[in-house]
């Protein structure tokens, strides 16, 4: 089965047609205003109004109020809500949609026990650690601290065009998460970094 790929962190329209032009399967909506990233609801419906069918669209929160997702969901088509803070479980059940738990890897965490505490989810996202930064750090983490897990594994952190190749080989991830890996700067996508990149991952 081929890697599937998320390009998080899309904040103009131009960026969600060519990634989806290049074959990406999500795109990823960042609602956590102390990003770069970060998008408003309003902005974020003009990202994707009239975008074609059959692309998933995965809104972002960390440590969010309920309504602010509620408000989300009602506002927007999201498929996935992708929870990057230190929500609970019934946190991210309360919402009755699709979610996947972010987990940052430390070389002390226990990845089937976070797996099994967030058995609901319907995948989970491993990402690097950087002491107060939720994600989108732009480093790579030691990838054999993942496990075998019986639940869709989204890799991240530190992906480029020059090793997800080498990740998908090492990890075989369900999916892989790309956002700092291609950008000219923050929150702008580079047109030839996100073409490298998917032609990595899909001749991998």
């Amino acid at each position: 089965m081929r890697t599937r790929v998320k390009i998080c962190g899309i904040t103009r329209r131009q960026d969600a047609e060519f990634s989806i032009e290049m074959g990406a399967d999500a795109l990823g909506l960042v609602f956590y205003s102390p990003s770069p990233r970060a998008v408003t609801l309003a902005q974020a419906k003009e990202i994707i109004v009239g975008l074609p069918p059959f692309i998933s669209l995965v809104a972002l929160f960390v440590d969010a109020e309920v309504d602010e997702v509620k408000a989300c969901l009602d506002t927007l088509p999201i498929a996935v809500l992708q929870f990057h803070g230190n929500e609970t479980p019934s946190y991210c059940e309360q919402f009755n949609h699709p979610y996947m738990k972010a987990i940052r890897m430390r070389d002390d965490i226990d990845l089937k026990a976070e797996v099994k505490r967030y058995h609901s989810a319907s995948a989970i996202l491993v990402d690097s650690y950087q002491s107060g930064v939720p994600g989108g750090t732009g480093q790579v983490f030691n990838w054999s601290l993942i496990k075998d897990i019986d639940k869709p594994l989204i890799l991240a952190g530190g992906l480029d065009a020059g090793n997800v190749a080498m990740a998908i080989e090492k990890v075989k991830p369900y999916a892989v998460d790309v956002s700092g890996g291609v950008e000219l700067a923050k929150g702008i996508k580079d047109k030839q970094k996100i073409s490298s990149f998917m032609q990595e991952v899909l001749n991998g």
